[in-house]
C-alpha cells in the first residue's frame, strides 16, 4: 500500500502532467488574441508596481507596457471562483472567526511563524535561482536565528532588528516568480478548486514549491497532511480577518470573478518585476 507521501507525490506529478498539457493548449490562445473567439475573455494588466501597502492597488501608471492574459476556461474558472467564494463567505470565513474567538492571537502568530519559517527552503532555493544572494542570507540568517532561538520558528525574533544591509532587496517568493523572471508568460489563467486564482505558470510553480517544502517529506496519510494544510489556510485567514484583501476587492465589485482575476495577474507582474 502507498505511503502518504508517495500518494501525494503522485498527484504533484499528475498536476505537472495536466498543466503541461494545458500550456501546449494556451500557448496556441495566448499566440494570438485577436482570433480569439468572443467569448474568450482577457486580463488586461500592467507590468508596473503596485502599491506595497495593498497588493491589489492599481497600477501607478508609470509603466506604458501591456500585456494580456488569455482566459479560454473562462467557464471553467468562473464556475470554480463562485464555488470558491461561496465556501468562502460561508464556511471558511465563518469558521476563521469562530477559531479566532477560542484562540488568542499570540498562540496563532506563533502557528503563522512556524508554518512561515519552515518553508525557508523554498524562499532560499528562489532567491539564488533569481540572483538575489543577499536576500538569500538574510533568509538564512532568519532561519537559523528563529529555529535556534525561536523555539523551532514559533517565535520571531528577527523581527526587529535592523538589517545588515540597505535597501534590503524583497525576497523571493516562489518559483512561479523564478519562471516569470526567467520570461515564460502565464500561459492562461486559471481558477483551482478550493485554490483559487493562478495560471499555467504558477501552478507549475506550485509543484516544483511543493517539492521543496518539508511537510512533503513527512510520513503522513494524505488526509493528515491536507488536514495540517487546511489548518495552515485557516489560521493564516484568522490573523486577516480585519481589513481581509479579498473581501476589500470583491465588495461592491460588479464583476466579482474579472476583479479578482486582474487584481491576482497585477499582483504577479509586481512579484516578477521585484
Amino acid at each position: 500500500m502507498k505511503t502518504g507521501p508517495e500518494i501525494h507525490r503522485n498527484l504533484l506529478t499528475l498536476l505537472v502532467v495536466v498543466a503541461l498539457l494545458l500550456g501546449f493548449a494556451g500557448a496556441s490562445f495566448a499566440a494570438d488574441a485577436n482570433a480569439l473567439d468572443d467569448q474568450v475573455q482577457l486580463a488586461q494588466f500592467s507590468a508596473g508596481d503596485i502599491s506595497d501597502e495593498d497588493d491589489f492597488d492599481d497600477i501607478d501608471g508609470d509603466y506604458a507596457e501591456h500585456k494580456l492574459v488569455a482566459d479560454p476556461l473562462y467557464y471553467w474558472n468562473r464556475v470554480w471562483f463562485e464555488i470558491n467564494d461561496a465556501l468562502y463567505h460561508g464556511f471558511f470565513r465563518p469558521t476563521a472567526k469562530g477559531y479566532a474567538w477560542l484562540v488568542p492571537a499570540k498562540p496563532r502568530s506563533w502557528v503563522n511563524n512556524f508554518f512561515t519559517n519552515l518553508l525557508f527552503p523554498v524562499r532560499f532555493l528562489n532567491n539564488i535561482l533569481t540572483g538575489k544572494f543577499d536576500a538569500a542570507y538574510m533568509e538564512t540568517s532568519k532561519f537559523i536565528a528563529n529555529t535556534s532561538f525561536g523555539l523551532l520558528g514559533l517565535g520571531d525574533v528577527t523581527s526587529g532588528t535592523p538589517r545588515n544591509w540597505e535597501p534590503e532587496r524583497p525576497t523571493a517568493d516562489g518559483f512561479g516568480q523564478t519562471l516569470g523572471k526567467a520570461g515564460i508568460g502565464h500561459g492562461v489563467y486559471l481558477v483551482w478548486p478550493f485554490i483559487g486564482p493562478s495560471s499555467i505558470r504558477e501552478s507549475v510553480g506550485w509543484v516544483a514549491d511543493a517539492y521543496c517544502d518539508p511537510l512533503t517529506y513527512g510520513r503522513f496519510t494524505f488526509i493528515e497532511f491536507a488536514a495540517i494544510r487546511v489548518y495552515n489556510n485557516l489560521n493564516t485567514l484568522s490573523l486577516e480577518l480585519k481589513g481581509n484583501e479579498y473581501e476589500v476587492l470583491t465588495e461592491g465589485a460588479v464583476d466579482k470573478y474579472a476583479a479578482v482575476r486582474d487584481a491576482y495577474i497585477r499582483f504577479r507582474a509586481k512579484k516578477v518585476a521585484e
